[in-house]
């Protein structure tokens, strides 16, 4: 049944950021299953372009101006947020849709947008909207892992994840992972975020692909994962080699010259220039291994695996899954991770993805 055919379906809504690598990917699966989003970002041509090819709406529209931005957002339902970096664009949206009672979906990884996003859950309550960032690869997987392991063990005490992709970046994902670095690693020590070296810790985990040197990165689960789980320590793993981790450990030493403005914006524009994100044929062929491991006081140990699509097809199909559901359904307002809002088998429910398995 299409959109137009589905009078639940009929809120109007909006892909802010549809002219990205990842916005663009998501707009195109979207008029494939019928739906009828409103098109918006900065960029005049590429947002008219691709509204013309697709038969949508076009808005054009910065984050900079708040009666402007909030002017555009009214009338929608809902907003599917893609443009990063997210660290400086979805605090203005966030606070837009609160005040257009618009639902609020986005597609991060960054743990300040998490918890920024936790920030408001009174306000979202009070409207009565959902604010649900990371409905992508960042974080459904992990989180949906993260829920099945604290139902397996839910007294565990410490969590770790992870994921093992060869996937390429975007420009987008790129440009993040330049301000990550210069931000350092993150873990949930005691319930706490706090913040540690890059590549803090290294271990050997088989993430479902065979055993491999692993270290702990910045991942947007240091905050979901605790929402989701209450779990009070939390670490995130992804695959390193020997070389790849000494090099993160060197970047320790330069990280106050990679927070420079100067050269943060050297750098992006090195990533615009040079990173283009994976074409259809690639994504195809490159599978993502997640992984999760609980322990608690008792040294008592559950292992999760999952098997899932590429990390941006993933993006794709999970976040129109969250639309979707939203479209339909009407769950009280707050704020919500992932697993939280849909349950532990949003990530297998999903196009691409394997069961979900504890042992």
């Amino acid at each position: 049944m299409s959109q137009q055919d589905n009078p639940v379906t009929q809120m109007k809504w909006m892909i802010y950021g549809a002219n990205g690598y990842t916005g663009e990917l998501i707009a195109r699966e979207a008029v494939k299953r019928g739906l009828r989003p409103v098109l918006a970002g900065r960029s005049r041509d590429r947002i008219e372009t691709l509204a013309r090819e697709l038969g949508l709406e076009a808005r054009v529209f910065g984050l900079d101006d708040e009666a402007r931005l909030l002017a555009q957002i009214k009338g929608h339902g809902l907003v599917l947020h893609c443009a990063g970096p997210f660290s400086a664009t979805a605090a203005p949206m966030m606070d837009a849709c609160l005040r257009a009672n618009a639902h609020y979906l986005d597609i991060t990884g960054e743990i300040a947008v998490f918890e920024h996003a936790q920030s408001l859950q009174e306000r979202a309550q009070a409207a009565g909207v959902v604010i649900c960032p990371g409905v992508g690869f960042d974080v459904i997987p992990t989180d949906c892992v993260a829920a099945a392991l604290k139902r397996a063990l839910p007294d565990a005490t410490h969590l770790a994840l992870g994921f093992d992709s060869r996937s390429s970046f975007s420009p987008g994902t790129a440009k993040t992972s330049i301000e990550g670095m210069a931000q350092g690693g993150k873990i949930r020590r005691d319930g706490k975020i706090v913040s540690v070296a890059l590549a803090y810790q290294v271990r050997r985990i088989d993430f479902g692909d065979g055993e491999k040197l692993a270290m702990t990165i910045p991942w947007g689960d240091v905050s979901t994962a605790w929402h989701t789980t209450g779990i009070p320590n939390i670490e995130v793993f992804i695959p390193g080699s020997a070389g790849m981790i000494r090099g993160a450990r060197l970047a320790n030493f330069i990280r106050p010259l990679l927070g420079l403005p100067f050269v943060q914006r050297l750098l992006k524009a090195r990533i615009g220039k040079t990173v283009i994100g994976p074409d259809e044929e690639k994504r195809a062929d490159q599978g993502t291994y997640v992984w999760g491991e609980a322990r608690n006081a008792r040294g008592e140990c559950k292992v999760a695996r999952v098997h899932t699509a590429n990390v941006y097809s993933l993006t794709i199909y999970g976040a129109l899954t969250v639309v979707d559901y939203l479209l339909q359904e009407r769950p009280a307002g707050g704020t919500y991770t992932p697993a939280r809002l849909m349950g532990v088998d949003l990530v297998t429910d999903l196009p691409g993805s394997g069961t979900l398995k504890v042992e």
